[in-house]
């Protein structure tokens, strides 16, 4: 007996079957970078947000270490390494960038020489690449050779982190606002932070974009102001007061809103944004509170850094610098932890 046809359902009752959901991405987040940079602080921030860690697995392994388990997982690599080579851990890299069930973020932490020097110095540790004999003893050499080497790997880095002058306190609360989720894996949306800072103390490191609201009312000129911030009231209203600061807003905003979604289409993941003032008290502080809450209300992941308040910066008596107006000096923070005394 030949086989029916099936009959076609009845209009309105045909329903497609739900799309399945594609499957979860395991995050893998290798970590590289200068010895005495800080890579075996951000692994045990990663383990402590849920990742498994290892540190310095041999490349031949690492592939393997990929495959096998759910939880997201965290390696660190350097010269250290068995069998480590740029040109092997860069392959290895694009292999496992290809395969569509793991999420690759590649972090490269570097620090200034003199920084690492001191860390060296503090620490008694030999560099890894200046262990004596043919190499010889000095450090700096070291730094030298393993800048050289792992420069590939900085190259193609996700996000690279300067430690020189970050306190590992905060350097915690960026591991866990990049790779912390309501999955306990990295977002898929831009994560943006947003970062107040002192010109007098230089530029963020990892700012992609800078804004300079130094041609603003600086209130520090005010006595019953100058020892309050960009989050107090009155100072706000003294800023806010300027004729120029209103036209900023809309000009700055007018930029941003339509930037934002184009580096989500090319890609981009993580976005910092600087505002900086003289002495990153006052009108960057204001900038970068009324930035993170525009953000946020338009549906952005956004972090607030307040660079010189959380580094304990106080105002200073003398305040006069050429061509910047006026400063508000900064005094360290007794005590602060930092990452020279990591071992």
């Amino acid at each position: 007996m030949a086989e029916m046809d099936a009959l076609p359902s009845p209009a309105g009752d045909v329903s497609a079957p739900p799309a399945a959901s594609p499957p979860a991405q395991r995050p893998f987040v290798l970590v590289t970078g200068l010895s005495g940079a800080g890579k075996a602080s951000i692994l045990r921030a990663l383990e402590d947000l849920g990742f498994e860690t290892v540190d310095n697995p041999p490349l031949g392994v690492l592939e393997a270490l990929v495959g096998d388990g759910d939880l997201p997982l965290a390696a660190g690599i350097d010269s250290r390494t068995r069998d480590f080579d740029p040109a092997t851990a860069l392959r290895l890299l694009g292999r496992l960038r290809r395969r569509p069930e793991i999420a690759v973020t590649l972090v490269f932490v570097t620090a200034e020489e003199a920084v690492l020097l001191r860390r060296f110095t503090e620490t008694r540790r030999r560099h890894p690449l200046a262990p004596g004999g043919p190499l010889g003893s000095r450090v700096t050499d070291g730094i030298a050779r393993e800048a050289a080497l792992l420069g590939p790997l900085r190259e193609v880095a996700d996000w690279m982190i300067d430690t020189s002058e970050l306190p590992l306190p905060e350097l915690r609360r960026m591991i866990a606002r990049r790779f912390r989720s309501a999955e306990g894996a990295p977002g898929a949306a831009l994560a943006i932070t947003v970062v107040s800072f002192a010109y007098s103390k230089g530029l963020p490191r990892e700012a992609d974009l800078v804004f300079d609201l130094r041609f603003l009312r600086n209130p520090h000129y005010d006595p019953a102001l100058r020892p309050l911030t960009g989050r107090d009231p009155a100072v706000a209203a003294h800023i806010e007061a300027d004729p120029e600061f209103a036209p900023f807003w809309q000009r700055m905003t007018a930029f941003l809103d339509p930037l934002l979604p184009r580096y989500v289409a090319e890609g981009k993941k993580y976005l910092t944004i600087a505002l900086g003032c003289t002495g990153g008290r006052h009108r960057s502080v204001l900038a970068a509170e009324r930035l993170a809450n525009h953000l946020l209300r338009h549906g952005w992941q956004a972090e607030i850094v307040h660079r010189e308040l959380a580094a304990g910066t106080a105002p200073g008596k003398d305040d006069a610098r050429s061509g910047a107006g006026p400063s508000e000096a900064a005094q360290p923070m007794t005590g602060r932890e930092a990452l020279s005394y990591i071992p």
